[in-house]
């Protein structure tokens, strides 16, 4: 195929796919240009997930007359205007990028005013073509609507997620932005029900409400605003963090703000968890609101087309100012027992996913006795003697093949979890109704998950039902949640849901039901009986082998290992 320059609408289409990646990228790119048009109140309506229609509204300076159809045009921008311009960007789009590529991909109507003009104009676009002009009467501001999204580019329409999903990207988006400007009015209807509204009244702690509700809000610290030395500059850092009663199974409740940009940062995550070492349970992570303000000239916006990751300058001093200011509001505000300031050195962090976040998995072998190929281990186990109990946390058995040592609390959470899974395929799930219902507050992207799939955890003994905006009664959880932290469970799996199908789906409700249930703890005492029933029902189990998350529940011994090791062979 000979070398050629491609048409104007494939270019289009090809930038585009790296601007609006889904529906909630289109809120965004319009959400930051009324932020950019000094708006003071931003509303966003959306309908079938984003791709049936999107509507932002603001009330900022407008487009004039004159420029409305330029701003379509491809790089077309009134934030910067040389290349100069590129090493202090102060507003939040500059690319102009984000109007044209939308319009590739649907179609587009905008209506805008300025203050100087006593009507407004009116433009009708569909594959990024003009196709109506006119004026047409409204108040000083901008209203764009966005219609048929990927209608005719099916491919990507079919790598989008359930409405649902979708919805819940939506609302992370108008979220996010509540948060990083608490003095602008923010509202989001999604299929005409309201999901989110804030007042604008310029405090954080209002927009915290709103965003994760009162029992989150009740257990956030405010950072001092403090200032660190970057060079011949400084770092500041401010914002919210929530003490370790409100730790969360993910991190989706990490929200960054750099010089008032929501921003995805490995580092500044890293930070934040580094600065609650010792302090959060194993597989726990904080709720965060970091605002940092750095001298433009000390980061780099301009290194991806959708402008949420950003390159610092100085990472170190970075690192350092973020962990230290949350370190210390944690030290200063946190109740008894006292918090001792840990020193944390820093690197560079990790580039590849998992190892960021967890330590390096260490498989260490015994050398009693001496490695050998591992043993295939049939399905089910064979009739098992209890001998006894190893450091409160282990069985000792014997079986007609070897000595097993057994794990107590990963078998315990083996069996509950195909209890639950038989419960449920016989719709027999066994459920603790609440001696009075309680009240369960959600945030606007939990709350789509829920609407959805709400049906999904009736089968697994949640009942749960509507109670005004943003709030719903739990009248009954499953049995095995009895006398636990069932909202933690119920929280854990709005946030864990990613747009997987059913089977996951419902197997993920499974696994979290039986590692939060009362299963066996590691470090308690067992009674023969305990253990002898125990490793009876391990003995039932499908898959005795292994823990719901993959982990072994024993190890085992063969008779030949023993006579090989004792010098009998």
């Amino acid at each position: 195929m000979p070398i050629k320059v491609l048409d104007k609408k494939v270019v289009s289409q090809i930038a585009a796919g790296e601007v609006v990646e889904r529906p909630a990228s289109v809120v965004k790119e319009l959400v930051e240009n009324a932020l950019d048009a000094g708006a003071s109140q931003i509303a966003v309506e959306v309908k079938g997930g984003g791709v049936s229609s999107i509507r932002v509204t603001d009330n900022g300076a407008g487009i004039p007359a004159a420029e409305v159809a330029l701003a379509f045009e491809r790089y077309a921008t009134s934030k910067i205007d040389n290349l100069g311009d590129l090493q202090s960007i102060s507003s939040l789009g500059f690319r102009g990028e984000a109007l044209p590529s939308v319009a590739a991909v649907a179609q587009v109507d905008i209506v805008t005013c300025t203050a100087d003009e006593s009507v407004g104009t009116y433009l009708s676009l569909e594959d990024g073509v003009i196709v109506n002009r006119k004026s047409q009467a409204r108040p000083r501001g901008t209203t764009v609507a966005v219609r048929n999204l990927f209608r005719k580019v099916p491919a990507r329409l079919k790598f989008l997620k359930s409405i649902a999903t979708e919805n819940s990207h939506i609302a992370n988006v108008a979220s996010q932005y509540a948060l990083a400007f608490p003095e602008i009015g923010f509202t989001l209807f999604i299929d005409g029900r309201k999901a989110l509204r804030t007042a604008g009244r310029g405090r954080l702690m209002d927009s915290v409400i709103e965003v994760y509700g009162v029992e989150i809000a009740q257990n956030m610290l405010e950072i001092e605003g403090s200032d660190w030395e970057s060079g011949t500059a400084s770092v500041q850092v401010t914002g919210m963090v929530g003490s370790p009663a409100v730790s969360r199974a993910g991190r989706g409740y990490l929200s960054f703000f750099l010089n008032r940009r929501w921003v995805n940062s490995r580092l500044l995550a890293w930070a934040v968890e580094e600065a609650y070492h010792g302090l959060l349970p194993a597989g726990k992570h904080p709720v965060a609101i970091v605002n940092i303000a750095l001298p433009l000239t000390e980061v780099d916006v301009n290194i991806h087309p959708t402008k949420s990751e950003v390159k610092f300058q100085k990472e170190h001093q970075v690192f350092v100012a973020v962990q230290k200011a949350v370190r210390q509001t944690l030290v200063a505000q946190m109740p008894v027992p006292k918090i001792e300031e840990v020193a944390t050195a820093y690197a560079s962090p990790p580039g590849r996913g998992p190892a960021l976040w967890t330590s390096a998995a260490v498989s260490s072998r015994s050398t009693i006795p001496s490695p050998e190929a591992p043993q295939t281990l049939a399905v089910s186990l064979p009739v098992l003697r209890v001998l006894g109990q190893l450091m409160s946390s282990y069985i000792v058995a014997e079986g007609p093949d070897g000595l097993y040592l057994i794990d107590q609390h990963a078998a315990h959470e083996r069996i509950i979890f195909e209890q639950i899974k038989q419960q449920r395929s016989r719709q027999e799930i066994e459920v603790q109704g609440l001696l009075e219902p309680v009240t369960f507050e959600v945030s606007p992207k939990q709350e789509e998950v829920l609407k959805s799939h709400y049906e999904d955890l009736a089968e697994f003994g949640f009942s749960i039902e509507p109670f005004g905006a943003r709030t719903y009664l739990v009248r009954a959880v499953p049995r095995w949640l009895n006398n636990t932290d069932w909202v933690g469970v119920l929280r854990e799996l709005l946030d864990s849901y990613s747009g997987e199908d059913k089977s996951d789906w419902m197997e993920k409700i499974a696994i979290a039901i039986a590692c939060h249930s009362g299963a066996v703890r590691a470090g308690q005492v067992l009674t023969d009986d305990e253990m002898r029933e125990l490793v009876r029902q391990l003995e039932q189990a499908d898959t005795p082998h292994t823990c719901p998350h993959g982990r072994p529940t024993m190890l085992h011994l063969s008779s030949g290992q023993l006579r090989r090791e004792f010098g009998r062979s």
